[in-house]
């Protein structure tokens, strides 16, 4: 353990004892609280997670008595490392995540300030109130982060930033005490002024500066222009001169304008009071329009801007790229026409569809009229939500470009006058090309704010000087224009450096004398706004640093290795949403509400760790594997981590790597190697069911391996399924006229202990007229995989491909019951075989099926219809495998279950179960899987009304739910078989 100030240790021990809430100072916590979204990383002294205001008082006063600093944070998605320094990080995202105070007639709300913005907006919903600021973060970003941000979004053109929205802050000064802010008549604001104490001193200080003719002329003639509502560069004083104290008819005096955008420097705020707007109209339409250059996007915003748009955003064909490339977003893609070199969204909303069409028609005149664009495609209100989410990917998808040279945020939030903004984006896309630059280009256009971003390789020492060249020459730029460096994402530390070239050496003196007025000993997030280190130091990488490349047993030749992979994560923190956001990503998370059990935070892990890679064994960490600990490989990541970063694979390679050197666990063994254990058990499988249920032997054999005592182990078929196959298979009822034949993929589980849905799903379709056709294979390896035997796993993926590369083709499927085994097909295999076999396993990923998916795509095709099955009614609650949901889609199973005439089905919006194939039978994980199945799953499972069917295709879910409520889940096969007439 090394800390930066070694007498330290005792101290922080010391203070651990005295906090309600936790103080960390381990190597791997350390770790994960080092860099946040940015391209800056400094390893803290140590981590806090108070749970009170004594907590953080006690902090203020440790950090003010031992020479330190505080760093506050939430949810860590800053892009300009407002979040990393090397004093106590302060993360107030765990326990400071109450709603206070609601007033439906005042419209206001208070907060603290943990309160995630999307979570915020569903209290609020029903009363008709919302928190307007919309950030593409909304989903993970809290309320008392975009106060320290000053947050936008992509409807600021309608409803301004946060800092119109706080009414009031209730915060702890850097002397411990507590203050707060609000809205001050003249006679409020001199009677403050009164005060013998840290307080009285920033009133008195600031009515001083701001009352002298000479500062208030610096203000008004080089601060940005007024016209641009993002101007975020330094502290807000032109808002506090605006205000009714310095200039006539002004406003209320209100301290929270300085304190939004302050960015945790200037005080610590503990409770949050803001202002909210009635909802917006309900019905919401986009208008597509498409351009063959920026230049002509950015004089389209500008006709755009005279329409009653209520959101216009840019995206490029740098960012339209990128999302072919992800699963879950080419999904997304749909209205694109042609090949865009720009795409602006425009969005309008109304009372009715004919309201809001009608301005979208207006708009699409115009542009015609002024020839701006060649396509404008109307998104109807049930699919703007997935167009949304192609917008809101940017910043994660740009990790997606391949090797070292990735979209580097550093420019990316200059703001200048709508009227402005083609012109500058002409001269800055000019000047780029001095510098060799294509940049990236998308977001806020209708706010005069395009997020720029270069192409550059911070690992290399000459891409390190680009990176401070190009700022400083945008900066300039910027300046010329009389805009705001700095927009929506602050000034941290990549822009703070350029603020006397921006508002003057006299206004940055201020800004100076206005920092240690409040903060005289440096304790709050000091380096950021004013006295920064150069920007292109302490970043994440090393100057000229050879990125080392493990050997794998996977390969990761795609991303340049494992290391390259975990690198994708950009910080942008899409794992940390919650439940109500939907999706599958992270369920560790979303149950622990620790960074570490998120990809972002395992990636950050095996990042620092691999690139070190001093041991002999660059795996052997016991960091990593307490940070995958909790990784329940549910595949999430993979569709709706924006950068694919892909944590399951690299779990699986992980555990083989360390087992290398630790060996593999005695219940892992056991895990792995279930199908043989099956197969022995299924030869007797009278006695092996005695031995599995009863108390005494079973109870013994769970001690022995580790498995929860609660747990219900699955029990073996009198029959396994391929020997029934082949003792019945000739003799069942089908059509007269086969339509197509399948090959069926006997998996593991289905073969032994769910041999009843095997069975259904071979009589099912052949009674639909679908040949069956199974043939000698190995089992999926999917047990090995998840256990890291990837030694295992790849025998029975290669035997597997060898098996099936010649038989399968578009015409006859390989189709499979259990989705992780047959899905490893699609998904591990072609990283696991030899590279004799990579091209036959990428052919079989492309005719390999979940069963609900070919009989989807049969109904689809019109080859099965509801006419073979029951009239009856049936109410049907269906919760998805995470492995559908990344790999395939819930949509099919819905399609499946949906097909008799009255057949309805609810997909219930749950993520991961939380068993997760071995993961929740393990005793030290009981707990945390129990948590994530209460989070959506149980509590709608056990609403069902009694007659209503639970439908589940996944083994492990069906475990789970029958453990979590008592209720007996059904395959969807198994369901469609028994509502065949």
């Amino acid at each position: 353990m090394t800390l930066t100030t070694p007498n330290l240790l005792p101290l922080l021990e010391n203070l651990a004892t005295q906090l309600q809430g936790e103080l960390k100072f381990d190597t791997l916590t350390k770790t994960l609280y080092a860099t946040d979204a940015s391209v800056y990383r400094e390893i803290p002294l140590a981590v806090a997670f108070p749970k009170s205001e004594a907590d953080i008082k006690k902090l203020i006063l440790f950090a003010k008595d031992n020479n330190t600093s505080l760093i506050p944070r939430t949810a860590g998605t800053s892009l300009s490392g407002q979040c990393v320094g090397n004093g106590i990080v302060v993360d107030v995202s765990r326990d400071f995540t109450k709603i206070l105070e609601f007033d439906k007639e005042g419209k206001w709300v208070r907060v603290q300030p943990g309160v995630v913005r999307d979570e915020l907006n569903l209290f609020l919903k029903p009363q008709g109130l919302f928190f307007s600021p919309i950030t593409s973060t909304a989903n993970r970003a809290m309320i008392g982060g975009m106060v320290g941000n000053n947050s936008s979004g992509t409807t600021s053109i309608v409803y301004g930033t946060t800092r119109e929205k706080v009414i009031e802050l209730k915060t702890l000064l850097s002397d411990g005490s507590e203050a707060i802010f609000g809205e001050l008549n003249l006679d409020q604001f001199l009677e403050k002024c009164q005060l013998e104490s840290l307080e009285g001193n920033v009133y008195r200080q600031i009515k001083e500066d701001l009352s002298n003719p000479e500062n208030q002329n610096n203000i008004q003639e080089h601060f940005p222009k007024k016209s641009i509502h993002r101007r975020n560069t330094g502290y807000a004083v032109d808002y506090l001169l605006d205000s009714g104290l310095f200039t006539e008819d002004g406003l209320p005096f209100n301290f929270c304008k300085l304190l939004s955008g302050s960015e945790g420097t200037l005080a610590f705020t503990t409770e949050i009071k803001i202002l909210l707007d009635p909802l917006p109209d309900p019905v919401e339409i986009v208008v597509g329009a498409h351009f063959v250059s920026i230049h002509e996007s950015m004089k389209a915003a500008q006709v755009a801007m005279k329409h009653p748009a209520t959101a216009v955003e840019l995206m490029d064909k740098i960012i339209l790229d990128c999302t072919k490339e992800s699963l879950e977003y080419s999904k997304n893609r749909y209205f694109v026409e042609g090949d865009p070199m720009a795409l602006l969204m425009i969005e309008f909303r109304g009372k009715t569809l004919e309201e809001a069409m009608q301005k979208g028609q207006a708009l699409i005149a115009d542009l015609k009229s002024a020839g701006l664009g060649y396509a404008y495609p109307v998104i109807g209100p049930e699919l703007t939500k997935s167009a949304w989410a192609l917008r809101s990917a940017g910043l994660g998808l740009l990790a997606n470009i391949p090797g070292d040279r990735k979209a580097v945020a550093c420019i990316e939030d200059t703001a200048v006058d709508i009227l402005d903004l083609a012109d500058y984006i002409e001269e800055f896309d000019e000047m780029m090309v001095g510098f060799n630059q294509k940049p990236v280009h998308y977001a806020h256009a209708g706010a005069g704010e395009i997020h720029l971003r270069p192409i550059l390789d911070l690992k290399k020492q000459e891409d390190r000087e680009e990176f401070y060249k190009i700022s400083e020459a945008t900066a300039k730029l910027v300046k010329k224009y009389k805009g705001s460096l700095s927009g929506e994402h602050g000034d941290g530390r990549v822009r703070a450096p350029f603020i006397p070239l921006m508002v003057g050496e006299e206004n940055y003196q201020l800004f100076r004398k206005i920092k240690y007025t409040w903060d005289p000993d440096n304790i709050f997030n000091p380096g950021k706004i004013v006295d920064t280190a150069p920007m292109n130091t302490s970043l994440r990488y090393e100057s000229d640093m050879l990125t080392p490349v493990q050997e794998t047993l996977m390969d990761f030749t795609f991303e340049g290795g494992i290391l390259r992979m975990a690198e994708k994560c950009n910080g942008s923190g899409d794992c940390r949403k919650l439940p109500s956001s939907g999706g599958t990503m992270c369920p560790s998370y979303q149950a622990t509400r620790n960074e570490k059990d998120t990809t972002r935070g395992r990636a950050n892990v095996l990042r620092e760790f691999l690139t070190q890679d001093q041991k002999p064994n660059a795996f052997d960490h016991p960091e990593i594997k307490e940070a995958l600990d909790l990784c329940l490989s549910c595949k999430g990541c993979t569709a709706e981590c924006p950068s694919n970063v892909d944590m399951s694979t690299m779990k699986a390679e992980f555990l083989y790597q360390y087992q290398k050197t630790h060996g593999i666990p005695l219940r892992s063994k056991a895990f792995a190697y279930i199908n043989a254990l099956n197969t022995i058990g299924g030869k007797t499988p009278g006695i092996a069911n005695f031995f599995l249920g009863n108390k005494l032997t079973g109870g013994l054999m769970k001690s022995f391996l580790g498995v929860a005592p609660k747990r219900n182990l699955p029990e073996i078929s009198k029959l396994s399924l391929r020997n029934w196959y082949e003792k019945n298979y000739a003799s069942l009822p089908g059509n007269a006229k086969e339509i197509k034949s399948v090959y069926l993929f006997i998996d593991e589980f289905t073969n032994y202990n769910d041999t009843k849905i095997g069975i259904a799903a071979i009589q099912l379709l052949k009674k639909l007229g679908y040949g069956v056709k199974v043939v000698k294979h190995e089992e999926s390896g999917r047990s090995a995989m998840s256990k890291g035997l990837l030694e295992k796993a790849k025998k029975h993926a290669e035997a597997n491909v060898r098996v099936f590369q010649d038989l399968v083709d578009g015409n006859t499927p390989l189709i499979g019951i259990e989705p992780s085994a047959i899905l490893s097909f699609r998904d591990e295999y072609p990283r696991l075989v030899g590279k004799d076999l990579v091209e036959g396993a990428k052919k079989l990923k492309f005719h390999t099926l979940l069963i609900d998916e070919f009989i989807g795509r049969e109904i689809v095709a019109g080859n099965i219809n509801a006419s073979s099955f029951t009239e009856e009614q049936q109410k049907i609650k269906f919760h998805g495998h995470c492995h559908q949901k990344a790999l395939s889609a819930v949509s099919w199973s819905e399609k499946l279950l949906s097909l008799p005439k009255n057949y309805s089905v609810e997909v219930i919006p749950s993520g991961c179960c939380g068993m997760a194939g071995s993961f929740g039978y393990e005793k030290e994980h009981y707990e945390v899987s129990m948590q994530i199945g209460e989070m959506v799953l149980f509590p709608s499972v056990r609403q069902a009304e009694k007659d209503t069917l639970i439908a589940a295709p996944g083994t492990s879910c069906r475990h789970q739910i029958s453990d979590g409520t008592g209720k007996k889940a059904k395959h969807p096969v198994e369901i469609l078989w028994e509502a065949m007439r």
